[in-house]
């Protein structure tokens, strides 16, 4: 694996939406992962060959649940992510929240299941939901609205 793919990788990261990318071809293998720090890429080397220095690559932080202030005063609660959309925590499971529901910071709205993560999103303001825009089991993208709160 060279820099240029290595690069293409990156790119496809960020392209994406994903949080991270993993891809081993033979001995080598690289593990890309969003995040407000550095990260860096180690290409083990085969045999005697000579070390190549690895990048260090910077990639910008994946916002959670960035609620957006509507016109109305009311605020969407986005998808941080691409992935599939569960209102539940279990099959069978009431959900998270309905609407009609008083919601605090940091209460799990629902889940997004995401390269077989579970990555839960949070609200983080406190009011009323009034509307819920996916229901369980849809695919969402990044920025796809998931719910509508009033603020108190």
């Amino acid at each position: 694996m060279n820099i240029s793919e290595i690069k293409e990788l990156i790119q496809a990261l960020l392209d994406s939406g994903v949080a991270e990318l993993e891809v081993q071809r033979g001995e080598n293998r690289v593990r890309i992962v969003r995040g407000g720090s550095v990260q860096e890429i180690v290409l083990p080397t085969a045999g005697n060959a000579p070390a190549v220095p690895a990048p260090t690559v910077a990639a910008p932080m994946v916002p959670q649940a960035t609620p957006a202030k509507s016109e109305e005063g009311l605020v969407t609660v986005k998808s941080p992510i691409v992935g599939t959309y569960y209102g539940t925590p279990s099959p069978g499971a009431a959900d998270f929240v309905n609407v009609g529901d008083v919601v605090k910071p940091g209460k799990v709205l629902c889940i997004v299941e995401s390269m077989k993560l579970m990555n839960e999103i949070e609200c983080e303001v406190a009011g009323t939901i009034v509307a819920k825009h996916v229901e369980s089991g849809q695919p969402v993208e990044y920025g796809s609205a998931l719910f509508t709160v009033r603020p108190n």
